[in-house]
């Protein structure tokens, strides 16, 4: 055979030895717990290193599609570390021993660093690179024994020939077992690691109580009901989720606690059952990622169903000096929110249990989670509750503060044009241009849209039920033929007009018109 094709069976041998070494990890996690598991721990900690303004690059250019991109990554990644270690075991050992080790080192690291991991949490990943290197090494060895027979085989053909036969079936025999068998084990392990459907049958099986204190009912004028334009409710299947969960985090509801912690005269915790036995209230209220683009679609508006965190807060009592109160994730994630906004009788900050009349998607945070009305979610929307902790903001930070976002994040004012999209083409006459606009916790006064450099046009709003939620609006144009430009701007009931200065979401979130252009025929 050609060299390059001795090239490629080496390569293959590195990817077997990888694909074993995950395999062997998880059948290992099995016993040891999921969460032992470096499938997704290594994405995790690349997540937790990149450096500020990655995170915006990554949603910019994947939006809510940015998880299964850096999984897509970390995949040719790993593969192409395989391949590299095959080659050197193969050309030159025990080099390609150390690359294998030295990515599984890594994987280590990720697995034992996770929020709630423990000293033993790396065993499952040593152990698979134990009989990961063995395969290595053994295929390495049996591949280069049939190069060196068919070499011979070549000049000496007589002798050497069921010799070279013998070590290509060998080496065959032992890749063909070795891929399987780690392919098949490594599957059936990670379907048992993977306990979603089980969390989602129990979540299935909730019912909810009736809130205590209902929404008020959503007036039929809220929705302008134009096509194209986004629904004033957003359904959960729709929601935008953007987290550092790779791996969706599942809780049992009836094992789940939260506890209130740090600068209080009383720690409480409080548990699912004592929850939801609690007077809920309902929420109209619309979130927002601050690494939402202008004209972005990371934001939506839901219907939540929770208890005031401010009533635990009294409960428990926070000492002079406390500002802030850090929410914890089961996965590790944290939120800074500021103690007076959790307080603030005015403001919703709630325990959320529901969305949409059912308990909470488990990938939106089931089963309780954070919402704070007028906050972006990465100061105050942790998902996967588990604790909250009340602290200062000079004494510990959010996960993402330290990542280059600034610490407390209010939700800017902002407005989207819906209809007709960009670079749509349309027929000259009456055209609506609809959208939505923002302000939580403050509310809209006006939206304004503008075409080409002519005058502002003042547009209708929809009813709006409340100042906690975004209100869509609808303007007439009468569309002239050719290539036209359409900006809208919003003003808040504060008097505040957007900017038109351009701004990215990094650090506070991005300001700016949305514009679009439309071709009218």
């Amino acid at each position: 055979m050609r060299n390059r094709a001795w090239t490629a069976l080496a390569a293959l041998v590195g990817v077997i030895s990888a694909v074993v070494v995950l395999a062997t990890a998880e059948v290992i996690a099995v016993v040891a717990g999921a969460a032992t598991s470096p499938l997704f721990a290594v994405g995790s900690l690349v997540i937790d290193l990149a450096p500020p303004g990655v995170k915006s690059l990554v949603i910019q250019l994947f939006g809510t599609g940015d998880k299964v991109a850096l999984l897509v990554i970390l995949g040719i990644l790993v593969l192409a570390l395989a391949v590299l270690a095959g080659i050197l075991e193969f050309r030159r050992p025990p080099f390609g021993i150390v690359v294998l080790v030295v990515v599984s080192g890594i994987a280590v690291v990720a697995v034992t660093t996770r929020a709630g991991s423990g000293g033993f949490s790396g065993i499952p990943t040593v152990i698979g690179m134990i009989v990961g290197v063995l395969v290595l090494r053994m295929l390495a060895q049996r591949l280069r024994a049939w190069r060196e027979t068919a070499v011979a085989t070549a000049s000496n053909p007589v002798p050497m020939a069921s010799q070279s036969a013998l070590d290509r079936r060998r080496f065959l025999t032992a890749a063909g077992i070795a891929g399987v068998v780690a392919v098949f084990a490594g599957g059936v392990a990670r379907s048992m690691n993977a306990v979603a459907g089980a969390v989602s049958a129990a979540r299935d099986a909730i019912l909810l109580p009736a809130a205590a204190t209902p929404a008020p009912a959503v007036p039929a004028a809220a929705d302008l009901g134009l096509d194209g334009l986004t629904p004033f409710i957003s359904p959960n299947d729709a929601f935008y989720r953007i987290d550092t969960a790779l791996q969706v985090p599942q809780l049992d509801q009836a094992k789940w606690s939260l506890k209130i912690t740090g600068m209080v005269e009383q720690e409480i915790e409080i548990g699912w059952d004592e929850l939801l036995a609690l007077p809920l209230e309902e929420h109209l209220v619309t979130l927002a990622c601050v690494s939402n683009e202008v004209g972005g679609d990371l934001i939506g508006n839901a219907l939540w169903l929770g208890y005031p965190i401010r009533e635990l807060l009294a409960r428990a009592k926070p000492q002079a000096g406390a500002d802030m109160v850090l929410g914890v994730s089961s996965d590790g994630f944290t939120a800074g929110t500021p103690l007076e906004a959790m307080q603030d009788p005015d403001r919703v900050a709630m325990l959320a249990v529901g969305m949409n009349g059912e308990p909470l998607p488990v990938e939106h945070g089931f089963p309780v989670r954070v919402v704070v009305a007028g906050l972006y979610g990465y100061v105050s929307a942790t998902k996967w509750v588990v604790e909250l902790r009340v602290t200062r903001f000079a004494d510990e930070e959010g996960y993402w503060t330290p990542r280059g976002w600034s610490a407390l994040g209010p939700i800017k004012t902002e407005s989207r044009i819906d209809v007709p999209r960009a670079s749509a083409s349309v027929s000259a006459g009456t055209v609506a241009i609809a959208g939505v606009a923002w302000a939580q916790h403050t509310g809209i006064e006006k939206v304004e849209v503008r075409v080409d450099d002519g005058d502002w046009m003042t547009a209708t709003l929809a009813e709006a039920p409340g100042i906690d939620t975004w209100v869509q609006w609808v303007a007439e144009w009468q569309a002239q033929p050719g290539q036209h430009s359409i900006a809208v701007r919003a003003t808040d009931r504060s008097g505040y007009t957007q900017t038109a200065d351009k701004a990215m979401p990094a650090p506070d979130g991005a300001t700016g018109w949305h514009t679009i252009t439309v071709s009218v025929a």
